[in-house]
């Protein structure tokens, strides 16, 4: 998880929200991203083995989100903003794209699935302690992820909206190289789990 390169997508979705609002997108969206990151690590294996999805599958498909999402923000013009500040569009962001892909994504998703099929394995004693120990670091993690998104919002004022815009732009075409990175692992490691 990289709160840091959540920050650019977070200012340019929440740039015309009331600051109480952003919070409490920032808010939910961290709340969302501990909740999916819970659930991967203590469900995760049932989920990829009941919907027989790969996490080459998921990688790919966090790989074309967060390319439609940089695509957006490169090209904002061909975007129909919302301007109205609500709660819904606060809903509509904390959920998708800020909780996931952006702050749980494909990477993390897959780290904690793997850490998953590991722990019972690797520490058949005393496992449960170990389960503990992973949701308190996940909780420290999260909760530095919600700061780091709290701390962002000053950036607004200091910046303005002509710095916004510019920086939006930047993290724009550096989300679609991450998603296209994103894909093509994603793509590697399915015709590496394919071949004999």
């Amino acid at each position: 998880m990289n709160p840091l390169s959540t920050v650019p997508l977070f200012l340019s979705l929440t740039r015309n929200m009331d600051p109480k609002l952003r919070d409490r997108s920032a808010l939910k969206a961290c709340v969302y991203a501990l909740g999916l990151l819970v659930a991967f690590l203590l469900l995760g294996a049932a989920i990829i083995d009941f919907f027989g999805i790969s996490v080459a599958g998921i990688r790919v498909a966090g790989g074309v989100i967060i390319s439609a999402i940089g695509f957006r923000m490169l090209f904002p013009a061909v975007t129909v903003q919302n301007n109205s500040g609500n709660v819904a569009a606060a809903e509509d962001i904390a959920f998708t794209p800020l909780a996931m892909p952006s702050l749980s994504g494909p990477g993390s998703i897959s780290v904690v699935i793997t850490a998953a099929s590991q722990i019972e394995s690797k520490y058949p004693d005393d496992y449960i302690t170990v389960y503990l120990g992973v949701l308190v670091g996940l909780a420290i993690v999260v909760g530095i992820a919600w700061m780091t998104l709290r701390a962002a919002t000053p950036l607004t004022r200091l910046l303005g909206s002509t710095g916004i815009d510019a920086m939006t732009r930047i993290f724009g075409f550096l989300l679609i190289a991450t998603g296209m990175q994103f894909l093509l692992t994603g793509v590697a490691d399915f015709y590496g789990l394919v071949r004999p």
